[in-house]
């Protein structure tokens, strides 16, 4: 049996133009949908590349700032450093009060010195001689002390001589032989020693004083008593034991 369509054509057309219509909207929608996301995204993405952009712009710029920092910093390092070797190159590495503590606990009170010079000299090759050993220290005393000759740079020993005179020439052995148990000094010498008389006011004679007629004026003077007391004039060469032979 053939069916019959009542349908017209232009029915039928119409029919096809608007399913058609539709699924042109629904790709049209959807196509605007994913360009609609993918300009967010892209937005987005372009927004923080931008903020990473700046951010690392300022991380060169305090990259630089520190960089410059460091570059000053290591130049100061430098001076510094080269300050600090050409003190220590003129450095004598020596403590004149520890020195002079030192010999004031090993002079007694029968020795009184006159002169005390730190000679200063660079380091010959001839063979050590005495060694420094021991342990010891001078009272209170104004010695005319003095730093002679140029001071050498870089490594420098130095010769002390001691002048000075004492009660007898056995208080001078004893101060030598303390030196050299002293930590302080070594290649302890005696230079020289000597008999001398010295004048010295009278301290026993309960404030009398003689006087005496002068024949020219006829004026009376007073004169002091005195008494010659014999002493021992010495001088003694040693080195300061600061430094170690290798």
């Amino acid at each position: 049996m053939k069916e019959i369509d009542f349908l017209p054509e232009w029915y039928k057309s119409s029919r096809r133009r608007q399913v058609s219509y539709r699924t042109q909207y629904f790709v049209l929608g959807g196509i605007f949908t994913v360009l609609l996301v993918w300009n967010f995204v892209t937005s987005y993405s372009i927004s923080k590349a931008q903020a990473q952009v700046v951010e690392t712009a300022t991380q060169q710029r305090q990259s630089q700032r520190v960089s410059a920092r460091l570059a000053e910093l290591k130049n100061e390092l430098n001076i510094l450093n080269k300050k600090q070797e050409l003190m220590e190159s003129i450095d004598s590495r020596i403590n004149i009060a520890d020195i002079l503590a030192e010999m004031s606990y090993l002079i007694d009170d029968k020795i009184v010195l006159s002169e005390i010079e730190l000679i200063s000299e660079k380091f010959a090759d001839e063979p050590a001689q005495n060694s420094p050993s021991g342990g010891a220290v001078v009272r209170a005393f104004q010695p005319n002390m003095s730093i002679k000759g140029d001071v050498p740079i870089g490594d420098a020993r130095f010769k002390i001589l001691i002048a000075g005179v004492a009660a007898d020439a056995g208080d001078v052995a004893t101060l030598i032989l303390k030196m050299e148990n002293s930590p302080y000094f070594c290649q302890v010498a005696l230079s020289f020693s000597k008999n001398a008389d010295i004048k010295i006011k009278n301290d026993n004679s309960f404030g009398l004083e003689t006087e005496r007629t002068s024949e020219s004026t006829g004026t009376r003077q007073t004169r002091e008593p005195v008494e010659n007391i014999k002493v021992s004039k010495f001088e003694i060469s040693c080195y300061l034991a600061n430094y170690r032979r290798q």
